[in-house]
């Protein structure tokens, strides 16, 4: 971003302050008791806005890049996890209700929470009578033990969450259900009858039911299953199904005929389908939900900065607006494999080195970017401890004398040449590498850009190891919310380096630290609960001591509903809408 662009953005972001406050900032006051359909600002975020059981319409989605995957089993990105209720039930889920109470788990495909045993080491879920696959198949626990086997494969589907491989009892050299087809895996999950499955873990945990609740708990015909492939036709037991896979363009669902809305107490299935539009560029998508030719963003960050100061200022589009906090860190990723990052003072440089202002503005300001961040777990998440190890300066633009001491004890007191990756299609991610690429110019440091696409940016650049690597790229936009909001489910897949993987991605770009692989671990173990929360308060603090992770902001943002949406609500366990639960007037 050049100087001239900076500080048009750092005048827009001041101008869209002012807007704010001439239009009502804070939260309306005047929402009925029910959440109504009483149309304004923030009417979905904490109640439901145009409540309604009204069936009909096609639900009209885009994404401004494309969802990593639709298979249940190596899905990784919040927002499919999100959109994935619509075709695919879980063993539990989060409770389709807006408020702190989206954040509470209820049983799903399984009729309630698990019944532990054995000191927490085995949990026990009984399965709903009736559930149907789309083919009119009962669904059993065979093909949940199934769905979750094969996501531990970790060739096939490199890129899902690797809980399950870390806390089953699972034979050892066991390689999932292709390459170790035949192995007796009841050491780790045992199946008594087709009601029942029971998962045995290697250690104790008392959150297991947060791993019940992932998308790799989705039952998975075996018959039906065709491996990496299995992603261009899901076999739903959901209420939709899919009807026409356009991978990297869109996709269809229709009603599934043999969901049996009997067997659901969680879902109104109010749509008679989706229509999911892919790589629909970021303004275009926001001009589209303004006037009416989408019902909502997918990707669930928020309007562009192009599109902020307009829906502010106009009182018709404020009124589709909602301003959540999200349990979300926007930050940048520090590289300790290429050089000159190896040196833990030239990436404490960067640290000093990078304007704060700039970055919050290129997110879209303290309103819609956030609040400027100091630590990699965000406030609302139990365990956070505030400190601040490489202050920003007194106007939060970079303390570019302290850089340049850094410069001069890792060798480098001129600076150095280096790379940095984006996401291409998030307008706001390349804005923020624009500013970073501007604040380390101050210091001599020369930042060449690349951006890369959202679908399998760390699948196969930024999450990546060979390919940072072999092209030098020593920084890159990230961003993480948590898989479930403890510290346990926001920390472990972004600091834990035993989660990186030499093939496929990863989420962890940056943290490998073994002390803090030990601090996991026995956090994990602590059965206190305050002693737990202090315990990933520290982790977080010995992860900053290393200067690998530089926190940007602690997440904002301004969404817009459509036009003629109902059931409208913002739930809080996806930091998004409530995808599932929408329906249209």
């Amino acid at each position: 971003m050049t100087k001239k662009r900076l500080r048009l953005a750092v005048a827009a972001s001041a101008a869209l302050a002012l807007v704010l406050s001439a239009c009502g900032g804070g939260t309306d006051t005047n929402n009925n008791g029910s959440g109504g359909a009483t149309e304004e600002f923030n009417a979905a975020l904490t109640k439901v806005f145009n409540p309604s059981d009204k069936k009909g319409g096609i639900m009209k989605f885009a994404h401004s890049d494309q969802l990593d995957t639709v298979d249940p089993g190596e899905t990784y990105y919040g927002v499919s996890w999100n959109f994935l209720r619509t075709y695919g039930r879980a063993l539990l889920m989060y409770k389709p209700v807006p408020g702190a109470e989206g954040n509470e788990l209820t049983g799903d495909l399984a009729e309630g929470l698990g019944v532990p045993s054995d000191g927490g080491k085995t949990w026990t879920y009984k399965l709903r009578a009736g559930v149907k696959f789309e083919d009119g198949t009962p669904v059993t626990s065979k093909d949940v033990k199934y769905a979750v086997l094969r996501s531990t494969d970790k060739e096939t589907f490199p890129n899902g969450p690797a809980y399950f491989e870390q806390f089953l009892n699972l034979p050892a050299g066991y390689k999932g259900v292709y390459k170790s087809k035949g192995v007796n895996t009841d050491s780790a999950i045992s199946t008594p009858d087709d009601q029942t499955i029971v998962f045995h873990l290697k250690q104790a945990f008392g959150g297991f039911d947060y791993m019940a609740a992932l998308p790799q708990t989705v039952p998975v015909p075996a018959a039906k299953d065709t491996g990496a492939k299995y992603k261009e036709h899901v076999v739903s037991s959901g209420p939709y199904m899919f009807d026409k896979v356009e991978e990297g363009k869109g996709y269809t669902l229709k009603r599934n005929p043999n969901w049996d809305p009997a067997t659901d107490p969680n879902r109104k299935a109010l749509p008679d389908g989706y229509d999911v539009r892919l790589k629909v560029e970021g303004n275009d998508l926001d001009n589209r939900l303004i006037s009416g030719d989408l019902h909502i963003d997918l990707t669930g960050t928020g309007v562009q900065s192009a599109a902020q100061g307009k829906v502010l200022s106009d009182p018709e589009l404020k009124k589709r607006s909602d301003n959540p906090t999200v349990a979300r860190l926007w930050y940048t990723s520090i590289n300790p494999q290429v050089k000159p990052f190896d040196n833990i003072d030239c990436r404490k440089a960067v640290m000093y080195a990078i304007d704060q202002t700039g970055y919050q503005t290129a997110y879209g300001g303290e309103f819609a970017g956030g609040e400027m961040a100091t630590t990699i777990m965000p406030p609302m998440i139990a365990g956070y401890q505030k400190f601040d190890l490489y202050p920003n300066g007194d106007d939060s633009k970079g303390d570019t004398a302290k850089a340049k001491e850094h410069l001069a004890a890792c060798g480098q007191p001129n600076g150095f040449t280096a790379n940095m990756v984006y996401r291409s299609d998030r307008v706001k991610e390349k804005a923020a590498a624009e500013s970073i690429q501007q604040s380390l110019l101050r210091v001599g440091i020369k930042l060449t850009l690349k951006g890369y696409p959202s679908g399998d940016y760390f699948s196969q650049y930024a999450g990546n190891p060979p390919f940072m690597r072999k092209n030098n790229i020593g920084l890159a936009t990230n961003g993480w919310g948590a898989d479930w909001n403890s510290g346990f489910g926001y920390l472990s897949q972004i600091v834990d380096s035993r989660v990186i993987r030499e093939t496929g991605g990863s989420s962890n770009i940056s943290v490998r630290i073994p002390e803090v692989d030990k601090m996991l671990d026995e956090a994990v173990a602590e059965t206190d609960k305050a002693k737990a929360e202090a315990a990933w308060g520290a982790i977080d603090k010995r992860v900053m001591e290393e200067a690998v992770i530089y926190p940007g902001v602690y997440a904002k943002s301004l969404v817009l509903r459509g036009k003629g949406v109902t059931n409208v609500f913002y739930n809080e366990a996806f930091g998004q809408y409530d995808f599932m639960a929408m329906g249209l007037q």
